[in-house]
């Protein structure tokens, strides 16, 4: 698990005024990994554009046994907007010579409910236009998803209006749990692999 570098892109749109939004859980997760990890997220030019295209740093994620450092990791903010995510994470995975198997893209959910946390490789991407453009950029489907449950919309709210509104007062009691629960599910994808990962977050306790 060790061998070569990791990719962990938090998926979300660039700006203040969406810093809460539902749809920018992923990126509330990366900065949370970059918190554990100590790592400074910078601006990524030169070789993806000449303007940035993300917020990028690399790091070692998690523990292995032993008191080991875990494997390296490039962690990434693209700073474009969600349904144009597809061009950085491409790019850094070429960069750094990424395979897709070890690209994790942390993301919003809306088809698993508020508080949980499910992992896969490969499948749709249900309507995810971050998702959607990173299948396109990278020519596959099998690159490894951390799904972050916000739930569906209430009545006949569009689900368009839903993601990119703040959670609600009550969902924020739980938030930082909930983000703080989706990097460990990270950390263990990179550290355990992906079977593990699922087998605890999959169950109900």
């Amino acid at each position: 698990m060790t061998e070569g570098p990791w990719l962990v892109v938090g998926l979300g749109n660039p700006g203040a005024q969406y810093a809460g939004n539902r749809h920018n859980v992923g990126a509330m997760v990366l900065d949370e990994l970059a918190r554990r990890t100590g790592a400074v997220l910078g601006s990524r030019g030169g070789m993806l554009s000449r303007r940035p295209k993300a917020a990028v740093a690399e790091a070692r994620i998690g523990v292995l046994p032993g008191g080991v450092p875990g494997p390296r990791v490039v962690l990434a903010k693209p700073s474009t907007f969600m349904n144009v995510s597809g061009g950085p994470v491409s790019a850094l995975a070429q960069y750094h010579d990424v395979p897709a198997e070890r690209v994790v893209m942390v993301h919003d959910d809306l088809d698993i409910p508020f508080g949980d946390i499910k992992l896969k490789i490969g499948g749709g991407e249900g309507g995810h236009n971050g998702l959607r453009d990173t299948t396109k950029a990278l020519g596959t489907k099998d690159y490894v998803r951390v799904r972050v449950g916000v739930g569906r919309p209430p009545g006949r709210m569009e689900a368009a209006d839903y993601v990119l509104r703040d959670f609600t007062a009550a969902e924020r009691k739980d938030l930082a749990w909930l983000v703080d629960a989706a990097a460990d599910a990270v950390e263990m994808v990179v550290t355990e692999g992906l079977e593990k990962a699922q087998l605890k977050y999959h169950t109900k306790s």
